[in-house]
């Protein structure tokens, strides 16, 4: 039900045709977020989140995002950064601030009482705390490059080879919506990184929403392929220690009310966390663009 976060934002090219179906208008800033005493979760729906892992998976989440800093920089401005770019992306990437807009976030409406209760029975028993264990490992594991390129392998290794495993992952997908859910929250989310570098000055003259759109679209391909291959590798690493028979206990509680009630629950939440962390990463990657520490 995690999403991994893509920034593979290109900025060098822009075409001229746009696609429907991305945010057409620039998310809120982190910066700016407070959280309503109404929109935190009720303790019953924190315990949840903390069954499933939730917490310590943001907080993996808030690592990879500054751990990215470097990458970024290289890609965008060259040398200009060094400490302050890093200060700059950890206190976007603060998993305390993460953590509370994720809840600020969280759509309670689409929960009730009884999803709650359900969801509750399944993570709070050995199944589903080995399940939590699994995934929280496996994404921490994941910060190595070199554990993810051995899941990534293994994964390709069973799918050439009709593995019963790579049947059952591809169910689990399909159930919860992985690939398309991911796929669109990437682009969302480099769209809102594209007009953090618009809002930012980046570029010399405003760019029609239009071309940016179009250029976002066009990593479509790249980032379809990417979630897919990054997906079977986690879940292969994630759920390695389950037996065929637990593995279908979850893709039957995904099949559930309460399974697509929390899926999309928890895609929601994580859109507008990552949309807003994007934009504000762009808008702080223009202020270095242009030679000016944010």
């Amino acid at each position: 039900m995690l999403r991994r976060p893509f920034l593979a934002l290109a900025i060098a090219s822009v075409s001229l045709t746009g696609q429907a179906g991305l945010a057409q208008s620039a998310p809120p800033s982190m910066q700016a977020q407070t959280t309503p005493q109404d929109a935190v979760p009720a303790s019953e729906l924190r315990a949840l989140l903390a069954a499933m892992g939730l917490y310590d998976i943001l907080a993996i989440m808030a690592a990879e995002g500054r751990d990215s800093a470097p990458d970024l920089e290289a890609d965008m401005f060259p040398g200009q950064g060094g400490a302050a770019w890093m200060a700059t992306v950890a206190s976007i990437y603060a998993t305390d601030k993460m953590t509370a807009a994720f809840e600020a976030a969280l759509p309670v409406a689409l929960l009730s009482d009884a999803h709650i209760a359900a969801l509750r029975g399944f993570f709070e028993s050995d199944l589903g705390a080995r399940i939590a264990a699994g995934e929280t490992a496996a994404r921490q594991a994941f910060l190595d490059p070199e554990v993810e390129q051995i899941a990534t392998d293994l994964a390709e290794d069973r799918a050439a080879q009709n593995h019963p495993r790579i049947a059952q992952l591809t169910e689990f997908n399909l159930v919860n919506d992985l690939v398309e859910r991911n796929v669109s929250g990437a682009l969302n989310s480099n769209f809102a990184f594209f007009r953090g570098l618009s809002d930012g000055g980046a570029f010399a003259a405003p760019i029609p929403e239009e071309m940016m759109l179009a250029q976002v679209w066009g990593q479509e391909p790249e980032i379809r392929a990417e979630t897919v291959q990054w997906l079977f590798a986690y879940q292969t690493l994630a759920y390695e220690d389950l037996s065929d028979a637990d593995l279908q206990a979850y893709i039957d509680l995904s099949r559930s009310d309460a399974g697509r009630a929390i899926n999309a629950s928890l895609f929601a939440a994580f859109d507008t966390v990552f949309n807003a962390i994007s934009h504000d990463l762009g808008r702080a990657a223009a202020g270095f663009m242009a030679g000016e520490d944010t």
